[in-house]
């Protein structure tokens, strides 16, 4: 790969943060833009690596690592999409016209669906990886209460007893019950969180996404309407976890077929929590699904 270019983009509300990456041997792949919410760029080092035959473009979201968001900023599924919209268009002088490939993962894989029907012109092959869809859910009446605590208890209590409510509905495996309301809070020692408040209200996990996500009602109709080539997909381990429920959910409402893709929920990099995971059979199979 050649050298990257980074850039900074003035969007109302945050000043955003894009990479973009030009192949030494282009391979006549259309650009793929990688996205993730909240996760940023960063996350996706480990998959580039596997991906230098074409031209890739990586983001920040508003608000973490090296995107800033202003005082009076929001963060919505719609300005998400917006952002991806205005970050493509700042791109063309380095990836020419044409439509654009899209890895979403996560929230990127729900906010990405107002792109699609806003802009099918810039999109090609959408691949909407574990879509955490609250409104599709048979349980989201619960999920959302859990949601909206997980919320309260930032705002009330800081990001260790958040995050460890987090770690533990994520953990679920099955649709959640009205049982699941009445069980104790989760102690965040038990997952090496903090237990001290530091007076922080900055994470966009808990202070952006649980707030916008599961709310956001997808416009099916349109979807089903779109010219652009829209793949949901899930990982192959973590079976009835909400986000892959969240992308079969997402399939059936469309009459799609998933996707399956190695690994787990972020199958594209191998961690401490998910050493199994190969970023290189990930991105063989997602050349696989882009490739149709």
């Amino acid at each position: 790969m050649s050298e990257l270019t980074t850039h900074t983009l003035d969007v109302p509300g945050a000043v955003l943060t894009y990479d973009v990456r030009l192949p030494d041997a282009p391979g006549g792949h259309p650009p793929l833009f990688l996205l993730g919410s909240p996760m940023a760029a960063s996350g996706f080092t480990q998959l580039l690596k596997h991906l230098d035959d074409r031209a890739v473009v990586t983001y920040d979201p508003r608000g973490t690592e090296r995107s800033t968001l202003a005082p009076d900023g929001e963060v919505s599924v719609a300005l998400h999409a917006d952002d991806f919209h205005r970050v493509v268009r700042a791109a063309r002088a380095e990836l020419g016209d044409g439509p654009v490939d899209v890895f979403a993962s996560s929230g990127g894989a729900v906010n990405v669906l107002p792109w699609i029907v806003d802009h099918p012109d810039e999109l090609g092959t959408v691949v909407a990886h574990e879509p955490p869809l609250w409104a599709l859910l048979e349980d989201r009446d619960v999920q959302r209460q859990v949601t909206r605590d997980i919320v309260e208890t930032y705002q009330r209590d800081g990001f260790g007893p958040a995050m460890a409510k987090f770690i533990q509905v994520s953990m679920q495996d099955a649709p959640l019950t009205e049982e699941y309301l009445a069980q104790p809070a989760p102690d965040p020692a038990m997952f090496g969180l903090p237990t001290e408040d530091d007076g922080s209200r900055d994470d966009l996990l808990l202070n952006g996404n649980m707030k916008a996500l599961p709310w956001f009602e997808p416009d099916l109709d349109a979807l089903r309407r779109t010219t652009v080539r829209l793949v949901p997909a899930v990982g192959e381990q973590g079976p009835g976890t909400m986000p892959r429920r969240g992308g079969e959910a997402l399939a059936a409402a469309l009459g799609l077929d998933v996707a399956v893709f190695p690994g787990d929920h972020g199958g594209f990099a191998a961690n401490e929590w998910s050493p199994g995971n190969d970023p290189a059979a990930f991105a063989a199979r997602l050349r696989e699904v882009l490739a149709g």
